[in-house]
């Protein structure tokens, strides 16, 4: 019941004035009966480090059976978002099963973390920071935007219709994500600490972890201050907890579906992102359709789903 009303007051607070709708829940595990594929660059990665999928899912699985600091942290910051510990869970297994190795024990998170500390660096593509490219007249729509997620969204969106893969005024744009471009100062792809998480996503989600957490708000001016909110276990876990509040919600406010039974689904999202939009998508097709479609899992998701049972055993 706790958990109910926290998550009741925290969705109030996102969804602010927006009316409500008929809400199905999404059925319990996998659409899919076997594994949807899995990205080769996934699989490449992994050789090359001379593991296996299933070595690296028992690594992450043993750190959290034996880490009792981490579970007691994990279930606190769900409780404070309002979702079950299992969605938490999910998302760590799944990014420390398929994109990179877990640590043995949470104090090597805080280690890695401190490493970075002081380091100087910024958001910006080919020596223009993100804070002048989000000056320009395109994304001027964005400015009235106060909530640090559909500020991020806005611009994010921008990016895609105006500029991805775009020659504007003599510069060319890669034709890549805006979080890869303008986000990753080190090298493309590159994401940071237990959860995983994106710089970008973390700008988005800032204002609700500061709300609920109590952590200071992220700006994009100040790359390290990102980066220390994503490094640091106990703050990362917060944006990981955010990400799926966010994700449960976009799709029940936009799709009327409730995804927060299905942990297969809601990994899903923390894998792909962009739940706004996907959430929209699913709501278009069922419109169009005019029967009940329901999200699907990934490989990623199908993975949590499969190994449900064995997870909730972690708490």
């Amino acid at each position: 019941m706790r958990r109910l009303l926290t998550s009741l007051v925290i969705a109030m607070t996102i969804a602010g004035s927006a009316p409500a709708l008929a809400v199905q829940v999404v059925p319990p595990g996998n659409r899919h009966a076997e594994q949807p594929d899995i990205p080769g660059a996934s699989v490449r990665r992994t050789k090359g480090t001379k593991t296996t999928f299933d070595l690296k899912y028992e690594k992450v699985y043993d750190l959290l059976s034996t880490d009792h600091e981490l579970m007691g942290k994990i279930k606190k910051v769900s409780n404070a978002y309002g979702i079950n510990p299992i969605h938490v869970i999910g998302a760590i297994v799944g990014e420390h099963t398929y994109n990179v190795d877990a640590y043995d024990r949470l104090q090597a998170y805080y280690v890695k973390a401190a490493s970075y500390a002081g380091e100087s660096f910024r958001f910006a593509y080919e020596g223009e920071s993100v804070d002048d490219f989000v000056d320009r007249p395109q994304f001027a729509a964005c400015n009235g935007k106060s909530d640090s997620y559909t500020l991020w969204t806005c611009r994010e969106d921008v990016w895609e219709s105006d500029f991805r893969g775009k020659t504007i005024g003599g510069k060319s744009f890669p034709n890549n994500r805006f979080s890869a471009v303008f986000f990753q100062p080190f090298y493309a792809g590159q994401t940071f600490g237990l959860g995983q998480v994106n710089p970008l996503t973390a700008l988005m989600l800032s204002d609700l972890v500061s709300r609920v957490s109590g952590y200071p708000k992220l700006n994009e001016k100040n790359a390290g201050s990102v980066y220390k909110a994503i490094m640091d276990p106990d703050i990362s876990l917060a944006f990981v907890a955010a990400s799926i509040r966010r994700s449960i919600d976009d799709y029940r406010e936009i799709a009327g579906v409730d995804i927060s039974d299905n942990p297969g689904v809601t990994a899903t999202l923390y894998n792909v992102g962009n739940s706004r939009k996907r959430a929209a998508a699913l709501a278009a097709k069922n419109r169009s359709s005019g029967t009940t479609i329901w999200p699907e899992e990934n490989y990623y998701g199908w993975l949590i789903n499969d190994k449900l049972d064995e997870l909730k055993g972690l708490f």
